[in-house]
């Protein structure tokens, strides 16, 4: 994205917060994002990130939108349902913003192409919504050295996990050792909207504050989010010392 001052008129009102100005505003349009998962939490990530001009993203996700995907997934409408998620949402961002480079992968996220797909990338967003993938992303991050921010939501709950694989920390596998027997996710167990809504928002602003080298604590930490209560609770992760990454030996 050109960094001429003519092209931040659009982010002005990002520019005079003393704490991103004309050289945070570079470092957003320099950076490469990629978001796996074009659901109910990447829908709201992804806008954030267009919006704020994040110079590259790319999208990951091989579905094609349902009308169930409506209540939540807010880049779709009616006209877009049997069309490709990816697809659907790249003409979607490129109408908020056509100077950002928007890179789409259509296809299902694996063992075999996941390194090749995230190895461009300086952060990676997970908004998938099933265990496997999530081990996966959180392995191949941490063998990447990437930083990893990852959402997920259940009913009327969220949750949100990062982990900075540059640096001595935990990992989501130090978290849940184990994967569940049972799968819960919006399919099965339903979910209250807004609380979609909440937690991509939240993994924008982690994205954002990571990308301006803004000093915070929330690394080793997970925020669990109630909508019933409309109350943040801010939990620490612990390293394990039978974690299959060895997260506490390195």
């Amino acid at each position: 994205m050109s960094t001429h001052i003519e092209s931040f008129k659009r982010f002005e009102k990002q520019i005079i917060l003393k704490n991103i100005g004309i050289n945070g505003q570079k470092k957003i349009f320099k950076s490469k994002v990629l978001i796996i998962g074009i659901g109910g939490l990447g829908c709201p990530l992804l806008t954030y990130l267009a919006a704020s001009g994040v110079g590259t993203i790319g999208i990951v996700d091989h579905d094609k939108v349902e009308i169930s995907n409506l209540n939540r997934q807010t880049l779709f409408e009616t006209s877009d349902i049997g069309k490709f998620k990816v697809t659907s949402a790249k003409n979607k961002i490129t109408k908020i913003n056509n100077k950002i480079k928007i890179l789409s992968y259509r296809k299902k996220i694996n063992i075999k192409n996941i390194s090749s797909i995230i190895k461009r990338y300086d952060i990676i967003c997970d908004g998938t919504d099933n265990f496997k993938t999530r081990y996966l992303i959180n392995d191949q991050c941490k063998k990447g050295k990437k930083i990893l921010i990852s959402a997920a939501i259940n009913k009327f709950d969220g949750q949100l996990y990062k982990f900075n694989f540059r640096k001595k920390t935990s990992c989501y596998r130090c978290f849940m050792p184990e994967m569940p027997r049972s799968e819960n996710n919006c399919q099965t167990d339903g979910i209250f909207s807004p609380v979609a809504g909440v937690l991509g928002s939240l993994q924008a602003n982690e994205v954002l504050k990571t990308i301006l080298g803004f000093n915070e604590d929330f690394n080793n930490k997970m925020i669990i989010f109630d909508s019933f209560k409309t109350n943040f609770r801010k939990v620490k992760l612990s390293y394990n010392i039978n974690c299959k990454n060895k997260c506490s030996k390195n």
